[in-house]
């Protein structure tokens, strides 16, 4: 099988399993929930009918994208041919659709493709078993040819000390990592999953304190985290706290390093039945707030 009819079977499968409808082309901005996972970009791609005018490289400008990526998620455009009043497929980033083979797991394809596992998990909406997956990649120069071997961008990869110099301790005392950041074994289950913060050990009622200073961007309950609350730092930061027994800021409150934000729960789906606090870092990128590792900000 070509590439290209390789690339028309996979469109073919997000097209039919996915049931792509119209939505605001200046609105592709990635929509990551506060649950962790963004809605998977297969699900966010665009349908574009053609006017009378258009080409494929001023629609790619419309939506940010390069001409490359246009014509490889449209096999009907491989001469650069485009009728008016055709429907064309816009995904959410540069990058290419990628059919997943049997047995292949996220962190085999991350190496093939060279992207980090947690940011090609979350962009995929943190599926345990794709069938086709989206592999996104960096911006490039509208002359050079996508293949399928792209390079991809890597949001979230900036050392922390150029993003921010966001650094403190969410408790008033060290505490003991329960689960860290990263690839992790859930030990009720046994299931491998992608942690995306920290889960600090702490007697129920614990005051929780700010790292740093901030704006709060959300204080309510959501979903597995339970009562949460986050907080937008300077440099493109933002702090998570969850699992909350009670919550002691409200949005849009300024908060300053070492404030009371709220107290250690148990609220929503903890991995661990222990009291603790799930703390988490990330950081702002094209492809919505990616998670860091905390140990890098965490300073007692």
């Amino acid at each position: 099988m070509t590439f290209c009819y390789r690339l028309l079977f996979l469109c073919s499968i997000v097209t039919s399993t996915l049931g792509l409808v119209y939505t605001n082309p200046y609105s592709a901005v990635a929509q990551t929930s506060v649950t962790g996972c963004q809605t998977s970009a297969l699900e966010r791609f665009q349908r574009h009918k053609v006017a009378p005018g258009e080409t494929v490289e001023s629609i790619a400008q419309r939506y940010n994208l390069t001409p490359a990526t246009i014509i490889a998620m449209n096999s009907a455009l491989q001469n650069r041919k485009i009728a008016v009043g055709s429907e064309i497929q816009i995904p959410p980033y540069n990058g290419i659709v990628v059919e997943v083979s049997p047995g292949q797991n996220w962190r085999q394809i991350a190496a093939k493709y060279k992207i980090r596992p947690d940011v090609l998990f979350d962009v995929n909406g943190c599926q345990k078993n794709p069938r086709v997956v989206f592999v996104p990649q960096r911006n490039r120069s509208p002359s050079r040819p996508m293949t399928e071997s792209p390079t991809p961008q890597f949001p979230g990869n900036s050392s922390t000390s150029t993003l921010s110099k966001l650094a403190g301790y969410p408790l008033a005392e060290v505490a003991t990592v329960a689960v860290g950041y990263g690839w992790q074994t859930n030990p009720s289950n046994g299931e491998v999953f992608f942690h995306s913060g920290m889960d600090l050990l702490a007697a129920k009622g614990t005051p929780v304190q700010a790292i740093g200073e901030g704006t709060v961007a959300f204080a309510n309950e959501q979903g597995t985290y339970g009562k949460l609350v986050i907080i937008n730092h300077s440099g493109g930061l933002q702090s998570r706290y969850a699992h909350l027994d009670s919550i002691k800021v409200s949005v849009g409150q300024e908060v300053k390093k070492g404030d009371l934000v709220g107290t250690v729960g148990t609220t929503g789906t903890p991995t661990i039945s222990q009291s603790h606090l799930h703390f988490e870092v990330r950081s702002s990128s094209s492809l919505g707030w990616t998670a860091q590792d905390p140990k890098g900000y965490l300073q007692p």
